[in-house]
């Protein structure tokens, strides 16, 4: 276990993204070298269009790299053009999304927004829901599981959201501002929630915040300006 806490997850080697050409051309990323291993908990920081979402949704597949390496739980899946071809399956299998608006959809109670990810992936109806209640249960919020997201407080939405990132069991959980709607007892539940879930399924976590009341909860911070991650921005959390 000890060996495999150090396990790299995401490595992240000069990936640089830009946009148009000439004297038109915008560097939304330059240069970025990262590693993040299995169990951390990390920030991005830095103002707004210093590129911390760029760099989230490139380690997320979301977006291409104009150049540079990726590579995901050990796989390389970026070396100057994609390895893989059907992306979303690398991100059903390997990644999951936490958002600042939680982004369930209105229409399903919690328990079917945890599960539909499942059913995607190619689960049974009857699989999917056991694996949806177990998570919810997990996350302290099983007794909301027939609850519509109309009806739930911000913070029970957020752990359904933060359950249905997990419902794959993916190493990597990637985190845009998922504490921005939440008073600071619940950012910090939140975190503390995320800390415990990187210990116990040796994921890791890359959240981007502005959130200065939860900072101190990080493993190590790193701060982008200009595109740029910068030297030794790294710190203890």
């Amino acid at each position: 276990m000890a060996d495999d806490r150090r396990r790299v997850l995401v490595e992240v080697q000069g990936v640089a993204k830009h946009y148009g050409t000439g004297d038109a051309r915008v560097d939304a990323l330059r240069n970025a070298d990262l590693k993040v291993h299995a169990g951390e908990v990390v920030a991005l920081l830095g103002p707004s269009g210093s590129g911390k979402t760029t760099l989230l949704n490139i380690i997320g597949c979301i977006i291409d790299p104009s150049e540079g390496r990726v590579s995901l739980d050990g796989e390389r899946v970026f070396d100057n053009r994609w390895l893989r071809h059907d992306l979303r399956r690398l991100r059903l299998d390997k990644i999951g999304f936490i958002f600042q608006a939680h982004n369930l959809l209105p229409f399903l109670n919690a328990t079917d927004n945890v599960a539909l990810v499942l059913q995607l992936a190619g689960k049974s109806r009857e699989q999917a829901q056991a694996r949806a209640h177990e998570l919810l249960e997990y996350l302290e919020v099983g007794h909301r599981a027939r609850a519509m997201p109309a009806l739930l407080s911000g913070g029970e939405a957020q752990r359904v959201a933060i359950a249905r990132a997990l419902a794959n069991s993916p190493r990597i959980i990637l985190a845009d501002e998922p504490t921005a709607a939440l008073d600071s007892t619940r950012a910090g539940i939140v975190i503390d929630l995320l800390r415990r879930l990187a210990a116990e399924q040796d994921a890791c976590i890359i959240a981007v915040t502005h959130d200065d009341k939860i900072l101190d909860r990080f493993d190590r911070r790193f701060f982008l300006r200009d595109g740029r991650l910068v030297p030794n921005s790294a710190d203890a959390g």
